[in-house]
């Protein structure tokens, strides 16, 4: 591919992601062309249909996804807390989309089980360090995460994604405004 047209592949695929992330799926192929600065024909010859724009989109984040900086020295919680600020700079509402209906492309759907795993793992760490509640198995922590950062326009500080961190965090007993018993 010559150089021009790499460029103008990549320009679209971050000005794509970076309008899905905001509106999710309602940004438009005109609107994504119009906001890399192309004509529409130019995001057509690269790709053919929306659905392969999409899934190039979904693709790159995840790998972005399963390459964050690793520190060793953070704690399980400290880890999610920053994957869960990664996932907000990334269009993951367009990734439950493509997941939803029809199966996605099989190089799409081993990202997204390698991202589980790679989440998974990290809750389960968070768990053993006692940081994040142990009573919630981690695929059920990987669904609630999903309601939160799976949606066109989440933050890691807006409300719903800070009431369901502060619901996973782990508490001291006597931190705890309620009991099993009422």
């Amino acid at each position: 591919m010559r150089s021009d047209a790499r460029r103008n592949r990549e320009l679209i695929v971050t000005t794509a992601s970076a309008l899905l992330t905001r509106r999710g799926s309602a940004a438009s192929m005109e609107e994504i062309a119009r906001a890399a600065g192309l004509g529409v024909g130019t995001l057509y010859r690269h790709f053919p249909d929306r659905q392969a724009l999409l899934v190039d989109v979904a693709a790159e984040a995840l790998r972005t996804l399963l390459a964050p900086e690793r520190d060793p020295t953070e704690d399980g919680w400290a880890t999610l807390l920053r994957l869960v600020a990664l996932c907000t700079d990334l269009p993951l509402a367009v990734i439950k989309d493509l997941t939803a209906g029809l199966p996605p492309p099989a190089h799409l759907q081993e990202l997204v089980t390698d991202f589980n795993a790679l989440l998974a793992r990290v809750i389960e760490r968070a768990q053993r360090e006692g940081t994040l509640r142990s009573d919630i198995p981690s695929a059920e922590v990987i669904g609630i995460l999903n309601v939160a950062l799976c949606r066109p326009g989440a933050r890691a500080d807006d409300h719903l994604t800070t009431v369901l961190l502060d619901g996973l965090r782990a508490r001291a007993a006597d931190d705890v405004l309620w009991s099993a018993s009422g």
